[in-house]
């Protein structure tokens, strides 16, 4: 079964920095690429970055860019957000997504909240 967990999330001050981690399970995690999406109540979903399978490529939200770096660790199945700089627009659940074959799969998701 797949499984993606993420974690890290919490309150934090305009400024402020957090890590997120997704841990991920029941596939071979090293195969493929992975996003990071967030959602803010009330909005749509929005694509924050993505990372290929391998770890050589990331891509990022012009929203993000400069604040937030993507990697992976496929050693432990794990793939980290570092956010940086966060702004109270960053508020929202964040989750990890991994599409296999037509399926997409996410996990529970994280709380960010960005507070002054």
């Amino acid at each position: 079964e797949v499984q993606l967990v993420e974690s890290g999330g919490g309150l934090v001050q305009p400024g402020g920095s957090l890590r997120l981690s997704c841990a991920g399970s029941g596939f071979t995690f090293s195969n493929y690429a992975i996003n990071w999406v967030r959602q803010a109540p009330g909005k749509g979903p929005e694509w924050v970055s993505g990372m290929s399978s391998g770890g050589a490529f990331a891509t990022y939200a012009d929203s993000v860019k400069g604040r937030f770096t993507i990697s992976r660790d496929n050693t432990k199945n794990t793939l980290y957000l570092q956010m940086n700089s966060l702004k109270p627009e960053d508020t929202a659940a964040y989750y990890c997504k991994v599409l296999i074959g037509s399926r997409d799969y996410r996990g529970q998701g994280t709380q960010v909240t960005v507070f002054s």
